[in-house]
């Protein structure tokens, strides 16, 4: 999986990120990389998002912090992340998605927390954000199960056969509506009391905002609330997600096509319009990932041509940037 790591693309990345000079080996380790996670650090403020990057001794990026989000991006060992059945593209990385325990504000790289989740952090290779994410590719995914025998990761799906669609590369082909626990086939209780329960028919199955609260809620551990309106925690719809999620908006929504991607980082959710009779509806958001191999900012979402979560090309290609079909419904951006 181990692979070199892409060559300049995202903002966090042109802000001076490099490999420090070390060769990556086989397993994806740099072998140069001890003196730039152990050795001494600066902190930088910059702006367009309002933002703490942390530098090593030889200015290359360590971590990015964003005021107001508790997504932060921290440099590892180069990963490719892939799916052969949906697409030939490949995304190599380096960056690793991890949640902080608190938004970030500015100046706390002072605070004694701090201090010790950086250092634990930095060098941590249990699973991010990406692959946890990737615990539940369509493409193939082994199960997991907690001990109370609860199957908590593995291949999921997007949704029902939606017997009113013939086309299966329709995009409502596999019925919408499923959520994280129809995906874990367990009763839920929200914060504020309301308890819900999974539907039998969609076991394994999460949509598109379902699979961003399996893997950003259930997983990460971001609060979670069942309504489409304001709340503390991350809403159920696509829409809602953009307009009232934690976190705070990198790209804001202006009813047409973002030019200028620049603000973007990998993790960031990303938001589209893609339903004909409604262009400025949000319908639709996934995980930016970075530039792929070819150059083009692609992102991962549960979709019904694939039949759940995918970096692939069925039905319209995972790209954020030209003209094809998510291109052009591309609307927003939020940092969670």
């Amino acid at each position: 999986m181990a692979a070199a790591g892409v060559a300049g693309g995202y903002a966090w990345e042109r802000l001076g990120h490099g490999d420090g000079g070390g060769a990556t080996d086989a397993d994806g380790k740099n072998s140069g990389s001890s003196a730039r996670l152990h050795g001494p650090h600066t902190f930088e403020r910059l702006s367009a998002p309002d933002r703490t990057v942390v530098r090593a001794g030889d200015g290359g990026t360590l971590a990015t912090f964003t005021d107001g989000a508790r997504t932060a991006v921290l440099t590892g060992p180069s990963r490719t992340f892939g799916e052969p059945r949906t697409t030939e593209a490949k995304v190599t990385t380096d960056a690793w998605v991890r949640v902080l325990p608190h938004a970030w504000q500015q100046g706390m790289e002072k605070s004694a927390w701090f201090t010790t989740w950086f250092r634990k952090t930095l060098g941590d290779s249990s699973p991010d954000v990406f692959a946890v994410a990737f615990q539940y590719s369509s493409a193939g995914a082994p199960d997991k199960h907690n001990g109370a025998g609860v199957r908590y990761a593995g291949t999921a799906h997007f949704g029902p056969r939606n017997a009113a669609v013939n086309n299966p590369l329709d995009f409502a082909y596999h019925d919408e509506q499923s959520d994280f626990y129809d995906y874990l086939g367990i009763d839920w209780t929200f914060p504020d009391g309301t308890r819900v329960q999974p539907e039998k028919a969609r076991y394994g199955d999460v949509d598109c905002s379902g699979f961003q609260r399996l893997v950003w809620g259930y997983r990460m551990g971001i609060p979670l609330h069942n309504t489409n309106a304001r709340g503390n925690g991350l809403p159920r719809r696509a829409f809602a997600i953009a307009a009232y999620g934690p976190g705070r908006l990198v790209i804001p929504d202006t009813g047409a096509q973002p030019t200028d991607l620049d603000a973007l980082q990998p993790g960031d959710l990303v938001f589209f319009a893609i339903i004909k009779d409604r262009p400025n509806f949000i319908d639709h958001c996934g995980m930016y990932m970075g530039l792929d191999d070819q150059g083009r900012h692609r992102f991962y979402s549960s979709r019904s041509a694939a039949n759940g979560p995918t970096m692939g090309d069925l039905s319209g290609r995972s790209l954020l940037d030209g003209t094809d079909f998510y291109a052009r419904g591309f609307r927003a951006a939020r940092r969670l």
